[in-house]
């Protein structure tokens, strides 16, 4: 057995926060829909009304996101008016950069398509190569922040081409545009309801669907009557949409309805006299060197025990398996050795999520913990606990033990 008492200081990068993005509920899909007109309509009527030019307004829209991701990064929880305005912003300057690159430098539609896919994908693949998950309902710490406003950034650059590439070869009109791409968006929501597409995958296609959904009812609004439009202005749409967006946040912001709230039991608050160590396993049956872990962490001063162990029936890309018979049978067999190696009673549960690094921080924001014992498997008997999982723990700044299993069977 090798076990590996570190302490590391919180890195800015690795720094645990509160969920730093909404739950998604109607009121986010209504606010993104209202964002993504407004980043259309606000980006014309903000180059004709400035009269500095496409370029020059971009530069001045895109210092304002830089300064409004500034505080969002600095913020340790999701705040609605700061992350709705982060939107807004974001918005309007993918909407800039597509229309730079073809009304400026000529380049075609069919190409800022498909560049702009494939710099999606790398975003997401580097995403899930670091984080090994893709999942929006864990935005807790900066690095990851970092993944998912890029990876918005360019879902709106995409969607900005792609809804022009399809009105310029279409010519659909704004009102049959509108149709095609809500029933675009409804067929991703039957897959994912009906046929189980990935949930991440369905967020993720929906999200880039919605750009091109709101830019055709902006346009629609805003277009002269004589065009196929209702004649309003773009500044007149766009003040309308900004409005409502308001409105929604402030209602969001004083019902809090849609925070994503970890399970957290305010009776742990002053409760817990003796530290907490946070014990986290990926073998079944409990190995020797973890028995022998909390035997020695007991020795060193009494604490209390808490058990993860993975249900082995989750799936990879943050789909959880609802059936944890197989992860309770291997809780059941290991807390009654551990309680015994502890001599005190260990609790514990299986992990509600396939991915160890979301539900351990999950446990640590819920749970007043004082330290955590991680067993580090090999590779390729680590389908729950990888590799790297160690390294990304001690930029949290808990006590970390690593226990050395690779060599047990």
């Amino acid at each position: 057995m090798t076990t590996k008492p570190t302490r590391a200081a919180a890195a800015p990068w690795g720094r645990t926060m509160l969920n730093k993005v909404p739950e998604i509920t109607i009121y986010f899909w209504i606010i993104k829909i209202l964002c993504t007109t407004v980043g259309e309509t606000a980006s014309d009527s903000l180059d004709a009304h400035l009269n500095l030019g496409l370029t020059n307004t971009t530069l001045i829209t895109g210092g304002a996101l830089i300064v409004t991701l500034f505080f969002q990064f600095r913020v340790r929880e999701y705040i609605p008016a700061l992350y709705w305005l982060s939107v807004v912003l974001i918005s309007v300057v993918g909407t800039q950069i597509t229309d730079n690159l073809t009304d400026k430098a000529g380049v075609s539609l069919v190409i800022t398509t498909i560049v702009f896919s494939v710099v999606l994908a790398v975003v997401f693949a580097a995403w899930f190569a670091v984080e090994r998950t893709l999942s929006i309902h864990s935005i807790l710490t900066s690095r990851r922040e970092g993944f998912y406003w890029l990876a918005i950034l360019f879902t709106f650059a995409l969607g900005t081409a792609a809804g022009d590439l399809t009105a310029e070869r279409l010519n659909l009109g704004y009102w049959l545009s509108a149709l095609m791409f809500a029933g675009a968006i409804a067929v991703v929501a039957a897959w994912h309801l009906g046929l189980k597409l990935n949930a991440i995958t369905a967020f993720w296609i929906a999200y880039v669907l919605t750009r091109p959904l709101g830019a055709s009812l902006g346009d629609y609004l805003s277009q002269q009557r004589a065009n196929g439009g209702l004649g309003i202005g773009t500044f007149g749409t766009s003040m309308i949409f900004l409005g409502t967006i308001l409105a929604v946040v402030v209602f969001l912001t004083l019902t809090r309805r849609d925070r994503i709230v970890l399970d957290a039991s305010p009776a742990d608050e002053g409760r817990h006299v003796l530290p907490r160590v946070l014990l986290a396993t990926n073998h079944s049956p409990i190995s020797p060197a973890m028995l022998d872990a909390v035997r020695r962490r007991t020795a060193a001063g009494a604490a209390e025990f808490f058990l993860l162990v993975p249900n082995p029936d989750h799936h990879a890309f943050d789909r959880a398996s609802s059936d944890l018979r197989h992860g309770e049978h291997l809780l059941a067999d290991a807390l009654p050795q551990l309680s015994a190696a502890a001599g005190a009673t260990v609790e514990g549960r299986v992990s509600a999520n396939p991915n160890a690094y979301d539900d351990i921080v999950a446990e640590l924001a819920a749970h007043a913990y004082a330290e955590i014992i991680l067993e580090t498997p090999t590779a390729h008997l680590a389908h729950w606990i990888h590799v790297d999982l160690p390294q990304r723990l001690a930029h949290l700044g808990y006590p970390l033990t690593t226990v050395d299993v690779s060599h047990e069977g």
